[in-house]
């Protein structure tokens, strides 16, 4: 890659810390007092412990690209931001920037408490790098994007914690670098803003620029990024397509998505025949996950105790979205799978090779059941799993808007257009008919 595509080079990137560990905290008074005698100036005796925030990272990030760096709490995220931020300095390795660069880091920082939002506008704004006339410029955007038109000039320290936050993002989001480094500030305000924020940072994609983000929250990453980077205790260790490392962080370190079912309180039916008494979720290699991308295969297994012989007996599950709503059934009789359950403990594996809903969280409801028949076990929202943007079509759509308007299914569908018919190509058709 040459260096005119370039926006961001990282070679061998380390940062160390020096954490000191007292040795011989003093246990009583006298001991304090002795301790003070010989050492007046400190604390004691100290050990010293070299911890390494990152080591030896390396990546590029071309212009116009979009780049999410996601991993657990103390993997290395916000220090290797940090470091690109110019905020501190490496300890090793070096780090080329191409173009301006601005930060989104921590929304509000610069805002002063005393002052009217239409001030802090100006101050904030300065403090992020725009200029006065750049600030001029897009004052009623700003205004109108935060939506506190009313309280403008009421100073920030009466307004709520959701307007400040609205009206600090609004500024840092008119910023126009090449370069912009963003750290958790899409999950401020209501759910509303919320989308209002990745819509700007999808503007600010489509017009060109290079966006650095990270995250916890994985359908916004999925929503706005092609490529992760995967921290783990500060190393690299995946660089790759956002739905392959978006898998990868979930099912790191997973708990197994197991449910024992035998005392939960949220079933239905009298229970003359039997119980559902526990559910798993496995990913399509048998290991246990409850995270899910788009166009993945997901495996659910049911377990049931028979206190009766069920016959036809009928075991079941629904996949339910966030509103409540029942949106898939999966039900042994559809599949063909005649069942007599004779008392005693019976398991099911079912395998859904393709699970086509929109990025959010969901939940399975349970039910067993004679055919024909209400049912005599249902327990509600039994496990709880989620999903995560894929590319599944090959073309990339932002299937997360529609993870808002209740129409959560994605069903594949063939397309071809079917150029419009000439005149005298009408004249054919129609004379084949009269």
């Amino acid at each position: 890659m040459s260096s005119k595509d370039l926006a961001v080079s990282v070679r061998g990137l380390s940062k160390s810390y020096v954490i000191a560990h007292n040795s011989s905290r003093p246990t009583n008074f006298r001991e304090v007092i002795v301790d003070r005698i010989r050492h007046p100036l400190g604390n004691g005796r100290q050990d010293q412990e070299t911890f390494w925030a990152l080591k030896d990272v390396d990546f590029d990030i071309r212009q116009g690209e979009s780049v999410g760096i996601i991993g657990r709490n103390g993997a290395g995220k916000s220090t290797l931001l940090k470091l690109l931020s110019r905020i501190t300095y490496p300890t090793a390795g070096a780090i080329d920037l191409y173009g301006q660069m601005a930060s989104l880091l921590e929304v509000g920082t610069g805002f002063h408490a005393e002052l009217t939002g239409r001030e802090n506008i100006f101050l904030n704004g300065s403090i992020l790098g725009m200029r006065r006339g750049e600030i001029d410029r897009k004052f009623d955007e700003i205004v109108e994007f935060s939506g506190v038109e009313q309280f403008l000039d009421t100073p920030v320290k009466r307004y709520s914690s959701g307007m400040y936050v609205r009206l600090a993002f609004a500024v840092a989001a008119h910023l126009e670098p090449d370069i912009l480094v963003v750290d958790e500030v899409l999950s401020v305000g209501d759910s509303a803003f919320q989308k209002k924020c990745t819509g700007k940072m999808s503007d600010v994609l489509r017009e060109g620029r290079t966006v650095v983000f990270v995250s916890h929250n994985m359908s916004t990453v999925s929503a706005l990024c092609e490529r992760i980077l995967l921290m783990e205790k500060g190393r690299l260790t995946f660089d790759g397509p956002a739905h392959n490392g978006i898998a990868r962080y979930l099912r790191a370190g997973t708990a197994s998505p197991s449910v024992d079912l035998s005392s939960v309180t949220n079933r239905r039916g009298p229970n003359e025949y039997g119980r559902l008494t526990s559910v798993s979720l496995f990913d399509a290699e048998g290991q246990p996950s409850d995270n899910f991308a788009m166009g993945e295969a997901m495996v659910v297994e049911l377990e049931v105790e028979c206190g009766r012989r069920i016959v036809p007996a009928e075991v079941g599950f629904a996949l339910v979205n966030p509103y409540g709503v029942s949106i898939h059934y999966f039900v042994s009789a559809w599949e063909g799978l005649e069942l007599d359950l004779e008392p005693g403990r019976h398991r099911f594996r079912v395998t859904v090779p393709q699970v086509l809903v929109h990025p959010g969280s969901y939940a399975l409801g349970l039910f067993l059941k004679r055919q024909g028949q209400a049912a005599d076990d249902m327990v509600d929202s039994a496990i709880q799993l989620t999903v995560v943007g894929a590319d599944v079509t090959g073309h990339n759509p932002y299937f997360e808007r529609y993870s808002f308007s209740k129409s959560e299914v994605y069903c594949p569908s063939e397309w071809t257009h079917i150029p419009e018919i000439g005149e005298e190509q009408q004249h054919v058709f129609r004379g084949a008919h009269d």
